[in-house]
């Protein structure tokens, strides 16, 4: 097999595994991989293993024959289902919540909007709303700070619908917002104080897949004296409570 200096040879392997297994209707060996490709049948093992930990192929258990797997169908959905990430995301939520003694929201980009995956109520006795399926403005709150910091195209989908103001500390600017976005992805966790609630503040951070494919974010939200300080800088130990539960499960994904 040729190989054009520059490029990475295994995923030029892996792309000819994932064509050999399209071509045909049949299931192969991984002997018959690499007789197909001239590849040593380890290469080809290794591989085969790689592509199914991340759902692009599927080996039966019974034959030990590999065939292209159902992650291939989700790739135009960010790579995983949302039920998927709220099942991962369960235990590790209402562990924050006791932890950080805030509510717990789980977030994912749908329609250019954040929709609640998951909520956790703050563990005290106050009467509140269930915010599972809510919609949230991705520009204007934590959850939708830290999505948008990484994905360029829906941050263009938000400023072509318009950057809303809900408050007065709503960033209604494209170049407000990409500083903010900015920021976000130097510090690695986002921070929302009165930009879509009067009296209220977001900390958050991204949930990432295979590769560091970024799939969701988890964050906490409260008033602002209690996750902020009295320069309004969200508190270090709020966002090491966020930051280490949204490491949590990202390292639960990757390892699926």
């Amino acid at each position: 097999m040729s190989h054009v200096p520059g490029l990475i040879q295994s995923i030029e392997r892996s792309s000819a595994v994932l064509r050999l297994l399209a071509a045909g209707p049949g299931r192969l060996r991984v002997k018959e991989v690499a007789d197909a490709l001239a590849l040593p049948k380890s290469t080809a093992h290794s591989i085969l293993r790689t592509l199914e930990h991340v759902g692009f192929v599927e080996q039966d258990p019974d034959t030990a024959r590999y065939r292209l797997g159902r992650g291939l169908l989700d790739l135009g959905h960010g790579g995983i289902d949302l039920n998927e990430l709220r099942g991962r995301a369960l235990n590790w939520a209402d562990a924050l919540a006791s932890r950080s003694g805030e509510e717990v929201r789980i977030g994912a980009l749908r329609d250019d909007k954040v929709v609640v995956v998951h909520h956790v109520f703050r563990p005290d006795d106050s009467v509140q709303s269930l915010d599972t399926g809510r919609l949230l403005p991705p520009h204007a709150t934590a959850l939708g700070k830290v999505l948008l910091a990484y994905n360029a195209p829906a941050v263009e989908a938000a400023e072509r619908a318009g950057l809303e103001a809900y408050t007065r500390g709503t960033l209604t600017t494209a170049r407000a917002l990409a500083r903010s976005l900015s920021e976000t992805r130097e510090r690695g966790w986002a921070l929302s104080v009165e930009e879509w609630e009067a009296g209220r503040a977001g900390i958050a951070a991204p949930v990432r897949s295979f590769g560091g494919l970024v799939v969701g974010a988890i964050g906490i939200s409260g008033t602002v004296e209690r996750l902020c300080d009295t320069r309004r800088q969200a508190l270090t130990v709020q966002v090491e409570h966020v930051l280490s539960t949204a490491r949590a499960i990202s390292r639960d994904l990757a390892a699926s």
